[in-house]
């Protein structure tokens, strides 16, 4: 279950914050001062991630990166996120993160980030200007794709179940069958 706790004292958490958090396999990640506290993934999870991984760097352009968790997305001083999965051009990078909005996140889901992944982060990461934000459902398996449209707001311009194919064209061409995903796991 992913733990939320508002601040410290009278004050909201900072990146400061999560220097002193400990290496305990759950991930740490702020949004606007609040703590989130996630426990390691299970292994739909971490294999959809790692297909994905393996499927987003063989394409990837020059000048480009794909990037698993842990790897730092700082918003700001009291927001700092982990995605999943990101694609974000090499100059944006510095050696211990990404200041700016990534071209694409992916989230899978997990029991306990449904609902941190489908609203809080989703409004987070539209609040940044994301282009791409995906949320891969590992359990049906399914893929929701969200884009920035022209006032700046996600849009869902695909959902994929199954063995649909989902042609993206942002950040670059790449073609996702969900079920694909999971490899040999049923």
């Amino acid at each position: 279950m992913t733990v939320m706790r508002q601040d410290i004292g009278e004050r909201p958490y900072t990146v400061d914050d999560l220097e002193d958090m400990p290496d305990d396999g759950r991930r740490y990640e702020l949004i606007d001062g609040m703590l989130l506290v996630s426990p390691a993934p299970a292994l739909r999870h971490q294999k959809i991630v790692a297909k994905l991984i393996v499927m987003l760097d063989a394409l990837c352009p020059e000048g480009m990166h794909v990037l698993p968790a842990p790897f730092a997305v700082r918003h700001s001083r009291t927001t700092e996120v982990q995605p999943d999965l990101l694609v974000a051009r090499e100059e944006d990078f510095t050696d211990k993160l990404l200041p700016v909005a990534p071209l694409l996140v992916v989230e899978v889901l997990s029991p306990s980030s449904v609902m941190t992944d489908t609203n809080l982060k989703k409004s987070l990461y539209e609040r940044m200007g994301v282009p791409s934000y995906w949320v891969v459902d590992p359990r049906q398996p399914m893929l929701d794709v969200f884009e920035l449209n022209a006032e700046g707001r996600y849009e869902l311009v695909s959902v994929v179940k199954g063995d649909q194919a989902f042609e993206a064209v942002r950040p670059f061409p790449v073609r996702v069958v969900p079920v694909e995903l999971l490899g040999t796991l049923k």
